[in-house]
């Protein structure tokens, strides 16, 4: 099939999928890539978790922190489905900054990454980002917005409603009545930002090698593995990734790391035009869509 036609046929899918989804999936060692598009500017829901762990372990390797460091963290008491970790705990802890990287990023914890927010307000990680030549990606604000969205103004048998709103209340412009699915107020990027990003993590940029090796680390132990590791992880394969999910949105973005050396950057982008919280089948024509690019690629 030809580069043209594929596209088109995976457009397709993910309407038929009720999905409208921003893709690129690009060959680390030759530069190659396909997308669907790629520079559509999306919020980023819980995605910035990995320019987070960046920053952050960047102030680690600076000694501007330390990563043994203790640190007193009220608990999150969300009641509503989705948050994890200390974001559902109804008492205070104390842990430690490596400990909270690891929260943060590998069980996309929000009050973990507020935690660390406040250590590197979200503007600094913005700056840092832009130090290693990162532009793509904005860093406007703190996990806890997330968690106040119309979602949680509805009981469990209305939340359809809140997805009907995140859908049908955007603007031609990406604007958005709901704040954050507002592009000009959330924290996004695009699909290409989240690939540059990716690829200067896992091959040679101006970040530090023992930084970028830690971020790798965290994200190759992501637990959340129900969206796109299905189709990307086998005996032969390694999958590192990070998921993000805000009302009608579903991203994943990561690495499959092949046995015979070959490395692909993913980045899947979708905004669900169903409303419905769970949908197990968008996830799988998520993961259907990227496996497709990235089996065209590796056969040019």
């Amino acid at each position: 099939m030809s580069t043209e036609a594929l596209l088109h046929d995976l457009r397709g899918q993910l309407r038929d999928g009720g999905l409208h989804g921003c893709l690129l999936v690009r060959d680390l060692h030759t530069g190659d890539e396909l997308g669907i598009d790629p520079d559509t500017q999306l919020p980023s829901a819980s995605l910035v978790k990995v320019p987070l762990a960046l920053a952050t372990v960047e102030r680690i390797r600076r000694g501007d922190l330390d990563g043994a460091t203790m640190l007193d963290v009220l608990p999150g008491r969300i009641t509503t489905p989705g948050p994890t970790g200390l974001s559902r705990f109804r008492h205070p802890v104390r842990i430690a900054i490596d400990d909270l990287l690891y929260l943060s990023t590998c069980v996309s914890d929000g009050t973990a990454a507020d935690a660390l927010f406040d250590l590197t307000p979200p503007a600094q990680v913005a700056d840092i980002l832009h130090d290693f030549g990162l532009r793509g990606i904005t860093v406007r604000h703190r996990m806890r917005e997330l968690s106040e969205t119309p979602v949680e103004r509805f009981d469990a048998a209305q939340v359809h409603l809140a997805h009907a709103l995140a859908i049908d209340a955007g603007t031609s412009g990406r604007g958005h009545r709901v704040p954050q699915l507002d592009t000009t107020r959330a924290n996004t990027g695009s699909a290409r930002a989240w690939v540059e990003l990716l690829q200067a993590l896992w091959t040679p940029s101006s970040i530090h090698p023992e930084v970028a090796g830690r971020v790798r680390g965290l994200m190759a132990h992501n637990v959340l593995r129900h969206r796109l590791a299905p189709d990307f992880s086998s005996d032969a394969t390694t999958w590192s990734s990070k998921t993000g999910t805000l009302l009608n949105l579903r991203h994943e973005i990561g690495i499959v790391e092949h046995s015979d050396g070959q490395a692909y950057a993913i980045a899947v982008l979708t905004e669900s035009l169903v409303p419905a919280a769970s949908q197990p089948g968008a996830d799988a024509v998520m993961a259907q869509v990227a496996r497709a690019l990235r089996d065209h690629l590796r056969q040019l």
